[in-house]
C-alpha cells in the first residue's frame, strides 16, 4: 500500500506586497501554488497511490471567485481517472465559517466533518483514516483527544490540523501533545499546519509534511509532501519536491576577503551551487553579507554599489532563473582599528555599546518612535515577524547596528 501526505496547498495563495520589488517574477509566483499542486497529483498518479491525504489549509481563505474551486476539482478529476481517492480535513485558512462559496466535490474526494472526529474504512486496503475539520478559523481546544483509539486489524491513520505543542511562527491552534497521539495506536499521524517538514516520532511515524509550495522568504529549502509505503506492517516515508520556486537565504561569509571585488566570486560560487540543488527550479534568494572583514567600511559607505553588485552577478549566474529579493549586509569591522578608548571616537563607541543594556534608554526611544508604527507598510507590521519600532527588542537591534554603520561612514577614506 502506497499514500501521500500533503498539507498546507494555500491555492491561490494572494502573496501580498510583491508590486514593490522591483523584477520580481510576479506571474511565477502568482501561478506557484497551483503548479506544485498539479506536481503533487502527478507523483500520485505516477507511483499510482491508493489515496492522497490533505491535513488542511487546501485554500487561503475565501475564494475571490470560483476559478480556485474549479481547478481543484479538475485535479481531483485526474486522481479519480487514476483511481485514487483523496482524503480531507480543513484548517484554520479554510475552515467551516470561513469559505463562503462551494463547489459540488468529484465522488473521490472525502471531506471530513467538523462537529467531532469522523472514521473512514477502507476495506480494500484494510485501512481506517480519522479526522476532523475546523469548524472555525480559530480553534484553541485539543481536537485529538476525541479522536477514538486504533480499530483493530486496520491500519490506523489520524488525520490533523495542529500547531502540536507550539512551533515558532505559528498560531497555536489546535494544540495536542506527542505523547496522546502515541497513545492512540494508530499506525500513521499526518499532521498539517506547520509549513516546515519534520518527523516527531517513528514507530508510529508522526510527521508534519510541511507545505507544498514556499511563499516567502521565510519558507525556505525544498518543499513538497511526504510519499508512505507500508508493506509487510512496516512502515517507510520519502520526501518527494513538488515545489516550483524556491526560495533561499544565502549566507555568505567574507572573514577571509580583504578585497571587495572579492565577494563577486563568492557570490557566484554560492549561486552555482544553489542552482545545482535547485534542480532546474527558479530561485527568489536574499543575501546575508556578514562576518568580520576588512572590507566592511568599503561594503557599507558605498552599499548601494555592492548591494546592486550582488544583484547583477546573482541574476548573470542564473541565466534568468534567480531573482534576488533582498541583500542584507551584516558585516562587522575588524577589532584592530586601533582605536583607543580615551580617544574621542573610542569613548564615543564605548557609551554607543552601553546603550541597548541602559533600559531607560531603550524605553525613551521606543516612547518616541511610537509614532512611526502606523506610517509602515501594512505587511510590514502584521505578519508573524513584523517591525515593531515600539518594542525593545526592536530598538536594541537598531542600537546594535548604530556603532557599525557610523564606523563605516567615518573611517570610510582611512
Amino acid at each position: 500500500m502506497k499514500f501521500i501526505h500533503a498539507a498546507d496547498i494555500h491555492l491561490d495563495s494572494p502573496l501580498c506586497g510583491l508590486a514593490r520589488y522591483e523584477g520580481a517574477p510576479v506571474e511565477q509566483m502568482q501561478s506557484a501554488t497551483r503548479r506544485a499542486f498539479t506536481n503533487l497529483v502527478d507523483l500520485a498518479c505516477q507511483e499510482q497511490v491508493d489515496f492522497v491525504l490533505l491535513a488542511g489549509d487546501l485554500y487561503d481563505g475565501d475564494w475571490k471567485d470560483y476559478n480556485t474551486g474549479l481547478f481543484f476539482n479538475q485535479q481531483m478529476s485526474r486522481l479519480r481517472d487514476c483511481g485514487i481517492d483523496a482524503f480531507i480535513v480543513y484548517g484554520n485558512h479554510d475552515a467551516g465559517n470561513v469559505i463562503t462559496k462551494q463547489l459540488t466535490l468529484p465522488d473521490n474526494v472525502m471531506e471530513f466533518g467538523s462537529r467531532k472526529p469522523e472514521t473512514r474504512i477502507l476495506e480494500h486496503s484494510g485501512v481506517a483514516i480519522h479526522g476532523q475539520s475546523f469548524a472555525k478559523k480559530s480553534v484553541t481546544e485539543d481536537l485529538s483527544a476525541a479522536y477514538p483509539n486504533a480499530i483493530d486489524g486496520f491500519y490506523n491513520i489520524g488525520l490533523l490540523h495542529t500547531a502540536l505543542n507550539g512551533r515558532e511562527g505559528h498560531a497555536n491552534y489546535a494544540p495536542c501533545h506527542l505523547d496522546d497521539l502515541i497513545a492512540k495506536g494508530y499506525d500513521y499521524w499526518a499532521l498539517g499546519h506547520v509549513h516546515h517538514r519534520e518527523v516527531l516520532h517513528t514507530h508510529p511515524h508522526i510527521v508534519f509534511s510541511g507545505n507544498l509550495q514556499g511563499r516567502h522568504v521565510r519558507e525556505t529549502g525544498a518543499k513538497g509532501c511526504t510519499l508512505v509505503s507500508v508493506e509487510n506492517g512496516e512502515t517507510q516515508i520519502a520526501h518527494h519536491s513538488v515545489d516550483v520556486l524556491r526560495w533561499e537565504q544565502c549566507h555568505i561569509n567574507v572573514s577571509e576577503i580583504s578585497r571587495s571585488d572579492d565577494i563577486i566570486d563568492k557570490v557566484r560560487e554560492s549561486v552555482s551551487q544553489l542552482l545545482q540543488d535547485a534542480e532546474g527550479r527558479t530561485l527568489a534568494l536574499r543575501f546575508i553579507i556578514e562576518g568580520q572583514t576588512p572590507i566592511h567600511n568599503e561594503l557599507h559607505h558605498h552599499s548601494e554599489r555592492w548591494m546592486n553588485e550582488i544583484r547583477a552577478v546573482a541574476t548573470d549566474t542564473g541565466f534568468g532563473n534567480v531573482w534576488v529579493e533582498k541583500v542584507k549586509l551584516e558585516t562587522t569591522a575588524p577589532n584592530h582599528i586601533g582605536l583607543q578608548n580615551d580617544s574621542p571616537l573610542g569613548e564615543l563607541l564605548d557609551t554607543l555599546r552601553t546603550l541597548p543594556q541602559d533600559n531607560d534608554i531603550v524605553d525613551t526611544l521606543s516612547s518616541e518612535l511610537r509614532h512611526l508604527r502606523n506610517a509602515l507598510p501594512v505587511e510590514a507590521r502584521t505578519n508573524g515577524r513584523g517591525i515593531d519600532p515600539e518594542h525593545p527588542d526592536t530598538i536594541r537591534s537598531i542600537l546594535n547596528h548604530v556603532e557599525d554603520m557610523l564606523l563605516a561612514r567615518l573611517l570610510a577614506n582611512q
